[in-house]
């Protein structure tokens, strides 16, 4: 029997996404593999079910996905979808391969709980940053689509507009927009606002990226301040001491004293976002300047901002967006379904399911098999030992 592969619709409240797109079907069926998908799946992306059924896929209903399906290929699994992805709990059986976000550097009771459920676990968070990873990448798919929605979530909180013109009533100024973090989502932020014509600054502790930060348009910004060792081995920003956040902040103050709009993207895996802005530093900022926290998802950037609301501190509006990507489903899921593809065809050749722990993605990314917890960085991060079968919950 060939590999099936199986797509429910998503059950986490607003989550417009869909893990594989009608396109993806064919991509599968030359690997051998048969797509089943749950009715209505894509339909809040843009993709309905006549899509799935023209490229080959068969439409079925929830259980009929979980039940008939090798793998299943979520958005958000249940590290992801704490609650209401509890019910599919039920639904998986042992030996199934489960593929999504899900939270796994903080999922402390859902990764036990998917370990005794016995079903082979692949976070798309942990995909490594190498190479041959690149299409896989998912973080960076979704930070993408983050950084071009917050500028738009700004152009149009802002009451200024961003372009400088020439006008018969006088000269528009163009408006000041700075970006605080310059990984994925912070450098397509840069790129969105100087397309729309504002004047872009941005800053990261990691000073490598001076030259792509500058090939966009915008300004480097440079403070006076050590931040040796800023980066990881897979490339992403490691969190700093007190004491070097302190002095950030405090030479950060001086230049929001001229910004119109703060961008903040500043996300350290599997833990808390770091204050960069707070209280007292907003109070910098000009009555109708905009503060967008895209960290928002991880208690923010910003201080006084408020996960999910837009709230307004001494004129100063601050955006608190929660999962961005959502909100542009179409081509978040064309992306996102492009890297599960990716990964997929690591696991499946010529309709066959394998395996191979010795390759590095499979490995790095694999967070529960046979019972037990198995990743070793989650299980150094939770504080887990390997969750075997026989262990009460």
């Amino acid at each position: 029997m060939p590999v099936t592969i199986g797509v429910p619709r998503e059950s986490f409240p607003g989550e417009r996404r869909v893990a594989l797109i009608p396109r993806a079907c064919e991509a599968l069926s030359k690997l051998g593999a048969s797509v089943v998908v749950e009715q209505s799946a894509g339909t809040e992306a843009g993709f309905p079910d006549e899509l799935y059924a023209a490229r080959g896929a068969r439409l079925a209903s929830r259980s009929e996905v979980f039940g008939q399906s090798d793998i299943i290929a979520q958005v958000r699994t249940l590290g992801a979808n704490p609650d209401a992805g509890r019910s599919d709990l039920s639904l998986l059986r042992s030996g199934q391969i489960l593929i999504g976000f899900g939270e796994p550097l903080t999922a402390a009771r859902e990764v036990p709980d998917l370990a005794r459920a016995g079903v082979s676990f692949f976070a798309m968070e942990l995909v490594p940053r190498i190479t041959r990873a690149q299409s896989m990448d998912a973080l960076s798919s979704m930070a993408t689509i983050a950084g071009y929605r917050a500028v738009l979530l700004a152009a149009t909180t802002l009451p200024k507009m961003f372009p400088m013109l020439m006008t018969a009533a006088g000269t528009v100024t163009a408006a000041r927009v700075f970006i605080l973090g310059a990984g994925v989502a912070g450098l397509q932020a840069i790129a969105s606002a100087r397309r729309l014509g504002a004047v872009v600054s941005a800053y990261d502790i990691r000073s490598a990226v001076k030259e792509q930060i500058e090939s966009l348009g915008a300004k480097f910004v440079v403070l006076n301040i050590e931040a040796g060792g800023a980066e990881d081995k897979g490339g992403y920003a490691k969190a700093m001491g007190e004491e070097f956040y302190r002095r950030q902040r405090e030479l950060l103050t001086e230049v929001l004293r001229e910004q119109d709009v703060v961008i903040t993207t500043a996300a350290v895996p599997g833990q808390k976002a770091p204050i960069l802005l707070t209280a007292e530093m907003v109070k910098a900022l000009q009555p109708g300047s905009v503060i967008v926290d895209i960290a928002a998802e991880r208690g923010g950037n910003c201080e006084l901002t408020h996960p999910g609301q837009t709230i307004v501190h001494n004129g100063v509006n601050i955006l608190g967006p929660l999962n961005l990507a959502s909100t542009v489903p179409y081509h978040a899921s064309q992306m996102y379904s492009s890297n599960v593809v990716s990964l997929l065809k690591l696991m499946v050749k010529n309709g066959e399911l394998t395996i191979n722990r010795e390759d590095e993605i499979i490995r790095e990314t694999l967070v529960t098999s046979g019972k037990e917890v198995v990743n070793a960085r989650v299980i150094e991060r939770l504080g887990l030992a390997p969750v075997r079968a026989g262990e009460g919950r």
